[in-house]
């Protein structure tokens, strides 16, 4: 909505926008038409809010790999999105009927802060979705080793249905603050100040999440597995620890005793990110991909 849509929207394009709108008590804030839809609708009922949304449009760009079941008969050329490293591996089967774009065709990119604070002492924070293959077990592991530390843990994303019980549970006791979901311009603010983000990856999962970028572009220090450590090692803005509870937590408590060194991270992943991950940047690149794709039309649906 804030990346994509918005400078489709400032390419003076029409957009007709299919989202769960009223699970996540979300009202679009943009001038777009909006369909709603249940959250994990089934095909049939994914179907039906599909072929509203196409009718006129001259594009479908699809970010959730299953829609791909439930495009209708009848539907303008699709574009899929893959952001999800278990997706990547399924695009070369589905850019036989459809177009594919991922990070080597339009960059992972944040809405960089212009002048963010710098990283205080009292607390960490994770941003994104949270599920037992996220890691949710560990960070909740992970907040009852730093609370004697005086350290919070703010989990800030929505959450499946086997985490969200855990994560009830651990907030009822005070290990930490889950605030499920947030409208990405509030939670990036909401990120800000914080004394590192938190991003835990099993080994099997490849790809630099976008949550990385939200914290350097809000000038956090990241504590990450090794799958995004190329960049937080390559921007010099964090720590890469193993999958391991005590690695995270150790890796926190460094960067707590250590004022400057974690306000040198930030300033450095702030840098970075706005010299190469940037949206505005990206974006007129992004929308002539997809003026492209739907022959310079003026009506789309995502």
């Amino acid at each position: 909505m804030h990346r994509q849509i918005r400078a489709l929207l400032d390419a003076d394009h029409d957009i007709t926008y299919v989202a769960p709108f009223t699970y996540f008590n979300v009202t679009p804030p943009l001038p777009i038409t909006a369909i709603d839809v249940p959250r994990g609708a089934g095909h049939g009922r994914a179907r039906a809010a599909l072929r509203r949304g196409v009718r006129g449009a001259d594009l479908l760009l699809v970010h959730d790999a299953d829609l791909l079941r439930a495009l209708p008969y009848r539907h303008p050329p699709v574009v899929w999105d893959v952001r999800e490293p278990a997706d990547s591996r399924r695009a070369s089967r589905a850019e036989r009927r459809h177009h594919v774009i991922s990070p080597s065709v339009v960059p992972e990119a944040t809405l960089v802060s212009p002048a963010p604070p710098p990283p205080g002492d009292t607390r960490v924070v994770h941003l994104g979705r949270l599920t037992a293959e996220r890691g949710a077990a560990e960070l909740i592991a992970l907040a009852e080793r730093l609370v004697p530390h005086g350290i919070r843990l703010d989990l800030i994303g929505q959450a499946d249905r086997e985490a969200r019980v855990l994560l009830r549970d651990a907030q009822r006791v005070g290990l930490l603050d889950w605030f499920g979901h947030v409208p990405n311009r509030h939670a990036l603010r909401m990120v800000e100040g914080a004394l590192a983000g938190i991003s835990l990856a099993p080994a099997d999962v490849t790809g630099v999440p976008t949550k990385v970028l939200d914290y350097m572009g809000r000038g956090v220090p990241v504590i990450t597995t090794p799958q995004s450590g190329t960049l937080v090692q390559t921007a010099r803005c964090g720590l890469v620890v193993p999958f391991d509870v005590d690695s995270v937590r150790h890796a926190v408590l460094d960067l707590k005793e250590d004022p400057d060194r974690r306000a040198n991270m930030g300033a450095r992943g702030h840098t970075y990110a706005r010299l190469h991950h940037h949206w505005p940047d990206h974006a007129p690149a992004f929308v002539a991909r997809m003026e492209s794709l739907a022959g310079v039309a003026h009506s789309l649906a995502v």
